[in-house]
């Protein structure tokens, strides 16, 4: 008797639960983001990864080869950069006709890095060798993804840059790719009647 009464219970719990996510409608829809997209970056090789979450909102992870300049500075080697998205001219860009699949669209990120102290490459940073470096801050940045796969992207910010045994400070973010998305994107039209 108590299993059937927990059964009962989950099966209206589940059905419920159902209901509430089909009563919010728009708040997941991705008419204009692609909900998985993985490039391959060329010009700083490495990968990425883009996870469409809410309508405009992504969050987005590259490892790459990577520079951090700050007061203190230089750190090159293999980096982990973490970003959540919102893309703001979706609307516009549909607009005037333009495309954006494959997220194509001007977008504001919070930004986070890693630069990893076991894969430097060089730096002249005074401390330890063995340190790690974080980066914490805002950018701005352009993505385009073309036709055929060939995506660029563009971020310009600036943030905090927190050591791990070596002195902290504030420094610019610039970061280019250049690559090809592996994974099938939208038509350029993406609404669906």
């Amino acid at each position: 008797m108590k299993y059937k009464f927990v059964f009962i219970v989950l099966c209206f719990i589940s059905s419920f639960s159902h209901a509430q996510w089909q009563e919010r409608g728009g708040t997941f829809d991705l008419a204009h983001l692609e909900r998985h997209q993985f490039k391959l970056n060329l010009l700083s090789p490495g990968f990425t990864y883009e996870l469409g979450i809410f309508k405009n909102q992504s969050i987005s992870t590259n490892l790459g080869l990577a520079t951090a300049t700050y007061e203190e500075g230089y750190v090159f080697g293999l980096a982990s950069n973490n970003r959540y998205r919102y893309y703001h001219n979706f609307n516009r860009r549909e607009r005037l006709d333009r495309n954006t699949s494959g997220n194509s669209g001007n977008y504001i990120a919070a930004a986070q890095a890693i630069f990893f102290s076991q894969l430097r490459i060089s730096t002249d940073v005074k401390g330890p060798d063995d340190f790690n470096l974080g980066f914490y801050g805002m950018v701005y940045g352009i993505q385009r993804t073309y036709e055929k796969g060939f995506n660029f992207n563009l971020e310009i910010g600036a943030g905090y840059y927190k050591g791990d045994g070596v002195p902290d400070g504030y420094g610019p973010l610039i970061n280019l790719t250049f690559g090809w998305v592996a994974t099938k994107r939208k038509k350029r039209d993406p609404y669906l009647d």
